[in-house]
């Protein structure tokens, strides 16, 4: 059966040795943990936001209690309040995302063009093929939209076309 293994964007190129492959696997599974770290720091952002906000109703309700000095101390030492020295969260955000992870993208796409061709999750796609039941139902290698590969095939092809040009 011809659909019975990875498509061509998760077959392994010629000459690719098994070290490679999970060295290319490792390269992104720290990606993966980036990425989750960029989340988090959005979370955080959002967070400090949402509490920034949240402040200006208390120094509300201390203000109406009659607890102005509370209140008075809320507004001058917290609300508006670096996160650290000279940021507010947007710009740790700006700054982690212009610089660890633009740079940790780069070197991760770079590796992945110059050594398999630009193809993705090499490993994964072959950890899917040993671990998979062959033939049975739900264990199928790809999915059955044909949409699907052409568009995978696509970034194939700009992979190999930018390893050329390199």
């Amino acid at each position: 059966m011809a659909d019975d293994g990875p498509d061509s964007g998760h077959q392994r190129p010629d000459g690719l040795d098994d070290t490679t492959v999970q060295a290319l696997g490792k390269l992104s599974e720290a990606l993966e943990t980036v990425e989750r770290v960029r989340g988090h720091l959005y979370s955080a952002h959002q967070l400090v936001g949402t509490a920034d906000f949240s402040l200006d109703e208390a120094v509300s309700l201390f203000m109406q209690a009659g607890h102005t000095g509370t209140a008075e101390r809320i507004q001058r030492e917290l609300i508006g309040r670096n996160v650290i020295p000279g940021h507010w969260t947007f710009q740790i955000v700006e700054e982690f995302d212009d610089g660890y992870y633009a740079e940790f993208r780069e070197v991760e796409r770079e590796a992945r063009v110059r050594l398999a061709g630009g193809r993705r999750h090499l490993y994964e796609a072959e950890l899917k093929e040993r671990r998979r039941t062959h033939g049975r139902r739900g264990h199928e290698a790809q999915p059955k939209n044909p949409e699907g590969r052409e568009q995978q095939d696509a970034g194939l092809r700009e992979g190999r076309e930018r390893q050329d040009a390199e």
